[in-house]
């Protein structure tokens, strides 16, 4: 009984000249660490030892899903378009169009130059310059042998542009290639290419006051916005186009926002083949944009590899082909993100499965008139060949 009594107390002194700092460095070192640990619940640290990594696993699968829900906090939004009303119905003539729009017509039309850096889209493209041709002067395309991801690509143009004899009268092709430079951000390598696009342009006999579009092979202008532009005077020198945005094919419509096509009056030494806001102007209504809209898995598989935002290929699984074709007929995201708004309104009325469209009322007429043949367009046909 004594004998208990007396190790008790000594056990107890020990701690009371440890956690009074009365005893050696090492002994206080490495007794502190018992004194805390008296107080500390073994339950509880084995769920910080759980948690922890759980919590970082997490940041690591969905941090870019974080940021991007948080980006009001952070971001703002760009300035504002100034939104031009957009006029049109085949039976109204054009001095009554331009007279709509506060433009004066022309007694001859402006020559329109379309050019366009040209990576896959064999099948978008043929609606798009079947869209135009009534209405393009030059149709100028350029081509490389490489990604903006610095890939090798083969020359998907040159080996099908038998399918465009409609316009070889009209056409100046250019092929450039790539510099292969690994590692180096992909929009170097586009913003190469697209100066390679002036150069071409000057060889394509373009002159000052020509109309010139300038958006991607997917970013398609309706051909009578096209018409409005180059029959009517007094047009803004730089003005963008509001496009209807879809994905996928045209049944799943997303929003009207996309804005990054746009149509320059042409200026020697100044106007610069870009795909950014050039100007505070937009004419609403203006035509499509069909993004990621192929016929073949495998070319989803190519894009996702090739275009300047690789980095959003952030795991191996997400270029599984049965991943990709589930994605298309859900309506879903390829890389998993949340939308790329502003406000938390927009974010989270945005989140989900886009929903589906069964319009298809005011379409490239290319499209309508061959549709069996670009029927995976269409709504109601997302199944997709493996190519």
């Amino acid at each position: 009984m004594s004998g208990g009594y007396s190790n008790s107390k000594k056990t107890d002194d020990i701690y009371e000249k440890v956690c009074g700092q009365q005893a050696s460095f090492a002994a206080l070192t490495m007794s502190r660490l018992r004194c805390m640990l008296r107080g500390i619940d073994i339950r509880i640290c084995i769920v910080l030892l759980i948690a922890i990594p759980v919590f970082m696993f997490g940041i690591y699968l969905h941090g870019q899903k974080i940021t991007y829900f948080l980006r009001p906090l952070w971001g703002s939004p760009p300035k504002p378009f100034h939104e031009i009303p957009h006029y049109y119905n085949e039976n109204v003539t054009m001095e009554r169009l331009c007279h709509l729009h506060g433009w004066k017509v022309r007694e001859s039309p402006r020559r329109v130059f379309d050019a366009v850096l040209f990576n896959n889209e064999i099948d978008i493209l043929a609606l798009r310059w079947n869209e135009l041709s009534p209405y393009v002067t030059q149709f100028v395309l350029l081509e490389s042998n490489s990604t903006f991801t610095s890939l090798p690509k083969p020359l998907l143009f040159a080996g099908n542009r038998h399918q465009f004899k409609f316009v070889e009268p009209r056409l100046t092709y250019g092929m450039i290639g790539g510099r292969f430079k690994k590692g180096e951000n992909p929009f170097v390598e586009e913003a190469y290419q697209r100066v390679a696009l002036d150069q071409l342009l000057r060889i394509a006999g373009i002159e000052e006051d020509d109309l010139l579009t300038m958006s991607d092979v997917d970013e398609i202008p309706s051909g009578h916005t096209i018409n409005l532009l180059r029959w009517c005077d007094d047009i803004p020198p730089v003005i963008h186009l509001q496009l209807r945005n879809y994905l996928y094919s045209f049944e799943y419509h997303v929003d009207n926002k996309s804005w990054r096509a746009s149509v320059h009056r042409y200026k020697p030494g100044k106007t610069r083949y870009a795909h950014y806001r050039q100007s505070d102007i937009i004419l609403s209504d203006s035509g499509w944009h069909c993004s990621f809209c192929f016929r073949y898995v495998s070319e989803f598989i190519f894009k996702m590899k090739a275009y300047s935002h690789t980095d959003r290929v952030r795991f191996p699984h997400y270029l599984n082909p049965k991943r990709i074709q589930d994605v298309i007929c859900k309506g879903a995201d390829l890389f998993d993100m949340l939308p790329e708004e502003y406000t938390f309104k927009e974010i989270i009325g945005k989140m989900g499965p886009i929903p589906h469209s069964y319009s298809a009322v005011h379409l490239p007429a290319y499209l309508l008139n061959n549709a069996e043949k670009y029927k995976y367009l269409l709504p109601g046909n997302c199944r997709r060949e493996s190519g």
